[in-house]
């Protein structure tokens, strides 16, 4: 059950912290800290989760991520159903934790899109369907091959939270424009259930997209793996 916890409270402090400095940093008046902020504090939620939590249960906290790793025979394929299941409940949690924080703001006015990620209307910039699915897939596919050469055998010990953490930190600041930037379907799955906007209606593409470009940035890099051990 361990790594199970570390899963929830890993995915918990993903989403408290990259969708919470969204809601309450992002555009405070004149002191607010913007995309960059916001990109950078996702990265240091997966940076410092990481170090935390890795040794206990791998440090996914991400289905997409757990999901992909699997398709890379990098994880044990019965873990898999559990992991999932304590990375939604730990970004739910999360969300529900910032949903009661921000009910006392004096003022409360509701909770608009909450940090939630959608296309069309729903998107920052206004990016159809299709750029979201793209871009969403694109950068999963980055984010596993990232994540799987840092934590080979025969990558440098000890650095790998700090390279998949930036690793975030650019996917974020490529495509919170385009999407609010998902990878996650734990994360969008989490503020989609507080958010007053059709957030949950375009979920489905934040659990398919993540995942099929999960699978296939594990197969790309499982691919160049081999061909470079073979070589």
């Amino acid at each position: 059950m361990n790594k199970y916890l570390a899963e929830l409270l890993g995915t918990f402090w993903l989403v408290f912290g990259g969708c919470g400095s969204a809601i309450f940093a992002a555009a405070f008046p004149e002191l607010g800290i913007g995309f960059a902020g916001v990109a950078l504090a996702f990265g240091l939620t997966v940076l410092t989760g990481a170090y935390a939590f890795g040794h206990i249960s791998g440090g996914h906290f991400n289905p997409a991520v757990s999901i992909g790793l699997w398709a890379g025979q990098r994880f044990d394929g019965k873990d898999l159903l559990p992991y999932l299941a304590a990375q939604v409940i730990g970004a739910i949690l999360a969300a529900f934790v910032l949903f009661l924080i921000a009910q006392g703001q004096t003022g409360f006015m509701g909770t608009g899109a909450f940090a939630s990620n959608g296309y069309a209307e729903l998107s920052p910039g206004k990016y159809g369907l299709l750029s979201a699915l793209m871009i969403e897939v694109v950068l999963t596919a980055f984010f596993l091959i990232v994540i799987m050469g840092a934590t080979d055998k025969r990558a440098p010990a000890g650095f790998a939270p700090i390279a998949i953490g930036l690793a975030l930190t650019l996917i974020h600041l490529i495509s919170i424009p385009v999407t609010n930037t998902s990878v996650n379907p734990a994360r969008s799955t989490g503020v989609a259930l507080f958010a007053e906007t059709e957030a949950l209606r375009q979920l489905w593409l934040f659990w398919l997209a993540p995942i099929a470009g999960a699978v296939i940035g594990s197969l790309i890099y499982k691919f160049v793996a081999q061909s470079k051990t073979t070589s």
